[in-house]
């Protein structure tokens, strides 16, 4: 099982940005996907997490400027919608998946990470 992020890049503040994780190979069911964040200097925090369209959960920095979305089935993509960013937004995003794989091993994946810097 393997996740694959990308969308990350530097935009300036009041932007947005749009971030999507792949998740591949022998994947039986997917529980919680989310995306966490990590500033330099600072430990690495909750963003979003989702278990369906109506079962969503957000860091409250975050709430009402970004919003976490999912594909199931063959895509099996999390997405991060993220809106009127503001430089303390700046940090190394990741995903994260809680993942049932098909030898019947259920653990958290985590995704390489990717860069967003918020800056004018």
């Amino acid at each position: 099982v393997q996740l694959q992020a990308c969308g990350g890049g530097l935009v300036q503040p009041g932007g947005s940005l749009r971030l999507s994780c792949a998740a591949q190979g022998g994947i039986f069911r997917i529980n919680v996907m989310g995306w966490y964040r990590q500033a330099p200097g600072k430990q690495r925090e909750l963003v979003a997490t989702i278990v369906s369209s109506s079962v969503t959960n957000y860091a409250d920095p975050v709430k009402g400027r970004f919003t976490i979305s999912r594909e199931n089935g063959k895509n099996n993509t999390v997405y991060l919608q993220m809106n009127s960013l503001k430089p303390e937004d700046t940090a190394v995003y990741y995903c994260n998946a809680n993942i049932m794989s098909t030898d019947w091993r259920q653990r958290n994946y985590w995704g390489q990470g990717t860069q967003v810097t918020v800056s004018s």
